[in-house]
């Protein structure tokens, strides 16, 4: 049965999010004129700021502004949440039925947060003892549970697989450590910290110099190790040690932050356009042009794309001229000229002052953008990048297409 369209746009964006507002952004610059945003929301939010909300050094209010504010001036939005991609068609269904055609299709609806997948999660976040900086809602809360601890275990743990924002786990037991030591409380406190890799960074200079921060704090490491259950009635979490044949053991926690683990959202997972290889179904597409390996009117970045690089606004920001480009070279019948090379920075907060700014690319090697300033180390300016410069840049450049 032949599908068809209500309404139709050269170029349709599914997400208006960093990536799809961005891509709309210099799409309009470069002087096209029929493009489309498909987002649900009525907010936007600046995401990075959250960690800094849960360690109490910003206000919540600071990450949100409305989805219309930021809606590039010529741009289509049509208000509603995608359900359903027909590639060969070229047609994208909404929950509500209304069909959305389309000539080029960019795919950037975000990531989606699987608390489910965890055993006791869902649970444990609505118990008073457990939050997460992974939503608007929960950042605050968060603080008001590093604030309240002054002895016992503070659990912080992080999950296998791809999450957007990797070192988001490990910045908030930095914070929180740090207020307990400035309170005077951090020798009463045994902060555990879970993470799933076999070391503290993919990227041995930057690893190095966590090692020493954990260190300074006396953070107990699980590496190799996740949190597969949560029982918020006796505040246990059970570890899965996979370099030691997946023993388990347990902790009690008198608060804990927690990271759920992550994946495409369901409705691309079970599209034709999701990597059939991946546990995780992201969008397929090449990972150095963004194109989709099938389908060559479809391009794909941001946190749903498959590309294996660490899922963060700045590799946005990389990715998004990437895209535009090879994108309007399509539309040309022209070869790709341009390619992403998987950089990708991670600003990690170690102390309430301190920020390590860990910039690396495919090769998994330092790939340093800032001319003579020595990010290998904890810097207070870089700290007040990330306060201040950082959420600047977004709001009035990156978002605009300027940068």
């Amino acid at each position: 049965m032949t599908q068809h369209s209500s309404e139709h746009h050269r170029v349709l964006i599914v997400g208006g999010g960093t990536a799809g507002i961005t891509v709309a952004s210099r799409l309009l610059r470069k002087e096209q004129e029929d493009v489309a945003v498909i987002e649900p929301s009525e907010k936007h939010y600046y995401q990075p700021l959250w960690t800094l909300v849960g360690g109490g050094c910003a206000p919540v209010q600071e990450s949100v502004r409305a989805e219309a504010e930021v809606m590039p001036r010529g741009v289509t939005w049509i208000h509603g949440a995608a359900a359903e991609v027909d590639p060969e068609a070229k047609i994208v269904t909404l929950g509500d039925g209304r069909r959305i055609g389309y000539d080029f299709l960019v795919v950037c609806p975000g990531i989606q947060l699987d608390w489910g997948k965890v055993n006791g999660m869902p649970e444990a976040m609505a118990s008073p003892d457990v939050s997460s900086n992974y939503t608007y809602e929960t950042a605050p809360k968060t603080w008001e549970l590093i604030q309240r601890t002054e002895r016992g275990t503070a659990l912080f743990t992080m999950p296998a697989g791809p999450i957007k924002c990797a070192g988001a786990p490990q910045k908030i037991c930095y914070l929180a450590s740090d207020y307990w030591r400035r309170t005077g409380v951090l020798s009463s406190i045994r902060p555990v910290l879970v993470l799933p890799t076999p070391g503290m960074f993919g990227v041995p200079e930057f690893s190095k110099v966590l090692e020493q921060v954990v260190a300074r704090y006396g953070i107990e490491v699980h590496l190799s190790s996740e949190v597969v259950e949560l029982d918020p009635a006796s505040k246990t979490a059970t570890i899965v040690d996979h370099a030691n044949g997946d023993a388990k053991t347990q902790v009690t926690y008198d608060m804990a932050h927690v990271t759920p683990p992550q994946s495409a959202p369901d409705w691309i997972k079970q599209s034709p356009l999701a990597d059939p290889d991946s546990p995780f179904g992201y969008v397929q597409v090449d990972k150095n042009t963004h194109q989709h390996v099938r389908f060559p009117e479809v391009f794909s970045l941001g946190d749903a794309g498959s590309t294996p690089n660490s899922k963060t606004g700045a590799a946005i920001r990389k990715q998004a001229p990437v895209v535009v480009e090879n994108l309007l070279a399509v539309m040309e019948g022209k070869e790709l000229p341009a390619a992403y090379d998987g950089y990708a920075s991670c600003p990690i907060t170690t102390a309430r002052n301190r920020m390590l700014l860990a910039e690396f690319d495919y090769t998994m090697k330092p790939h340093p953008t800032l001319p003579l300033i020595d990010t290998q180390r904890e810097r207070y300016d870089m700290w007040l990048l990330k306060r201040y410069g950082l959420p600047y840049m977004y709001w009035n450049l990156m978002l605009k297409g300027l940068a």
